[in-house]
């Protein structure tokens, strides 16, 4: 639960709960679409994946939508 920081200092570890939303950043999502982060910052910036901001303007992405987009593509095309 405690950490130690820099110095030596106690820091309490920051637990994701289970009703938050996770966020991958830009270069698991492009490991997840065996892409570039390049190709996945151009890809958000035209809209075709989805993405919230930070405060400090870094891009980060659904983990819920983008693992979708994944099994989507991933699945044969019926004939």
């Amino acid at each position: 639960m405690f950490g130690l920081e820099k110095g030596g200092r106690a820091v309490a570890a920051q637990r994701k709960r289970a009703d938050t939303p996770s966020y991958l950043l830009p270069a698991e999502v492009a490991e997840l679409l065996s892409v570039s982060p390049k190709t996945v910052s151009r890809w958000a910036k035209e809209g075709k994946l989805p993405f919230m901001k930070t405060l400090g303007g870094h891009r980060r992405y659904p983990e819920a939508k983008i693992r979708e987009l994944v099994d989507e593509l991933r699945e044969e095309p019926t004939a």
